[in-house]
């Protein structure tokens, strides 16, 4: 798969980013909407444990659906590597890995949990580290793409501020609803924006790989 994305150009890779991005969101709210609550992000660990034992075979779908999402998420890592690299290979290259160690954590505490390794409170453990990862991924996604030069810099500050929004969603501060609501969807517009942007826009990009 490296060898597939290191002979793309930053116009193919916005492509398949955008595209993979807006088929995980699909995914995801599958999943946490329709099959398991609480399962692919992070909330009420016992409220997750009891609906696991209730759901029964649906468990598997709601498994398959997230190992997809993960799988998504490799391939967005390493897209945005081949989209970021020709304004800053180093920082694009903290923006793939990141991604793709979030992915890997997750993956683990997954496979973990359904081979029944460790429980549903280990596992929210591990997903807790995983977005943490992924908070500085975002962190770094929004500073790079600041500084690309050819990415408006407004999507890069709107990631930024995305970044620790994350943060603040992974750990329980009971803040009010509304406040919750609110920083929900700024986690989802900052990156379906970057996502729809590399798609209309992906001709404005560097033709270099």
């Amino acid at each position: 798969m490296k060898n597939l994305f290191s002979n793309q150009t930053p116009r193919k890779a916005a492509l398949v980013v955008g595209i993979a991005f807006i088929t995980s969101v699909f995914v995801v709210t599958l999943i946490d909407d329709f099959l398991l609550a609480n399962f692919v992000i992070p909330g009420d660990t016992a409220a997750l444990a009891k609906d696991i034992k209730a759901i029964g075979k649906l468990f598997g779908y709601a498994v398959a659906g997230y190992l997809f999402v993960l799988t998504l998420d490799f391939i967005i890592g390493l897209a945005l590597y081949v989209v970021l690299k020709p304004s800053d290979k180093k920082l694009a290259m903290i923006v793939g890995v990141l991604r793709l160690l979030y992915a890997s954590i997750l993956i683990i505490g997954l496979l973990a949990l359904v081979f029944q390794f460790i429980d549903v409170y280990s596992y929210a453990s591990i997903k807790l580290v995983g977005y943490i990862f992924f908070a500085l991924h975002i962190f770094v996604l929004g500073y790079s793409v600041f500084n690309s030069g050819y990415i408006p810099k407004s999507l890069g500050l709107l990631l930024i501020l995305a970044s620790f929004t994350y943060i603040v969603f992974s750990v329980d501060l009971h803040l009010p609803s509304s406040l919750m609501t609110f920083i929900m969807l700024i986690m989802g517009i900052a990156e379906l924006s970057l996502s729809i942007w590399l798609i209309v826009r992906r001709e404005t990009l560097p033709t270099i790989n």
